[in-house]
Order: C-alpha cells, then structure tokens, then sequence
C-alpha cells in the first residue's frame, strides 16, 4: 500500500467515527484500530489529534462537495432542464435522504458542534460554507441572468435558501415526525419559489422534482 493510500485510509476510518461516534470521543488509538495500522503510523501522518480530525472533515467535504457541487462550485448541469428544474435538483441534493447523504449530514452536524466550541475548526467549517453558499448563489444567480428569476438580490437569497435547508435538514435527520424529506423538501421550494418570483403547486414541486 502507498503512501498516499495509507493516508487515505487512515481519514476515512477517522471519517466514519466520528459519524459513528461524535468528534469528542475520537482518539488515535480507536483510529488506528479501525485502519488497520499502527497508532505510530497515524502519528506519522498527523502529528495532532487535530489535524488528524481537520483533514479527516475537510476530505469528507471536499468529496462531498466535489460530486454534488462540482470540481470548481459550478452549476447544476441538467441535460435539457431549465434553471428553475436545476434549483429544485439543487435542493434535493443538499437535504438529507436517509441515505448516502446522512452520513455527510452527520460529521456536517459534528462539525458545526465542534466549531461552536473549538475556534481551531471554526476556519474549516467557514471555508466549507463559503463553498457551499457560493455554489448556490452560482445556480440563482444563472436563474436571474437567464431571465427565469425575478429577484434583485441573488446573495441574500442564496443565504436564505441554505439557513432553510440546514434547518429542515437538520429536523429531517433527527427523523422529527412532523418534518420528513418530502415535507422539507416541498417547504424549501416554496419559499424560494416565492423569492425568485416563481409559481408553486400547493405542495411546492411538481412530479418531476421541479418547481413549477
């Protein structure tokens, strides 16, 4: 095995406890553990529990964000779609399905606990949403451009959008019964559906995932 897959391993065995675990209760020993090497191995790689845990999230995240928001925080690309089509795709790829994605939700969750109280992590969470918002605002900002939008403040709208979605994302993943995927999901286009100046069906998307 490489160096670079050594490394490799050692970040997602430390990515899948603190998903499994929380961050505080992370320690070199339980990484080792789980990657199958050598707790002087890992102090090879990393030489704090913190760097070890910072570069364990800023991977999870940049691949995360790699295959949703693309290499660069680019557009939503869909085929034939028009960019009201593209938002809606937008939102269902940043609410939590239960799925793959609950477990980015999870160390997304770890991180802002941690940041709150560790100004050493506060960075990479603000660099995290700094992509993440800027990759929003690229899609209603491509929605405005193309005459689709009516909305003179895109930023603030993109802002809005992500402080909707966090919050029923958050509710959603805790599995509260009185918000699940398809009632966020539907919830989150009807505001911006209102804010872009769009129309909406009474449950906020059509079959199809789009906002109508």
């Amino acid at each position: 095995m490489s160096a670079e897959q050594t490394r490799a391993r050692i970040l997602e065995a430390a990515c899948e406890l603190i998903s499994e675990e929380g961050i505080d209760g992370i320690r070199i020993a339980r990484v080792a553990n789980r990657a199958r090497v050598s707790t002087s191995l890992v102090h090879h790689y990393f030489s704090t529990r913190e760097e070890l845990l910072t570069d364990a999230l800023m991977l999870a995240f940049d691949l995360a964000a790699s295959e949703r928001f693309g290499d660069e925080a680019g557009l939503v690309e869909i085929e034939g779609a028009g960019h009201t089509e593209a938002l809606a795709l937008a939102i269902d790829q940043c609410l939590p399905d239960l799925g793959p994605s609950e477990h980015e939700w999870t160390l997304w969750v770890e991180l802002w606990l941690r940041g709150a109280r560790d100004p050493e992590l506060r960075p990479v969470a603000n660099r995290l949403y700094q992509r993440y918002r800027g990759w929003m605002l690229s899609v209603i900002e491509a929605g405005v451009d193309a005459g689709e939008f009516d909305c003179d403040d895109p930023e603030r709208v993109a802002d809005l959008a992500i402080g909707v979605i966090d919050g029923l994302g958050l509710r959603v993943l805790l599995r509260d019964p009185g918000m699940d995927l398809e009632r966020a999901r539907t919830t989150v286009a009807a505001v911006l559906a209102a804010e872009l100046g769009v129309s909406a069906e009474p449950d906020g998307l059509t079959a199809t995932g789009a906002l109508v």
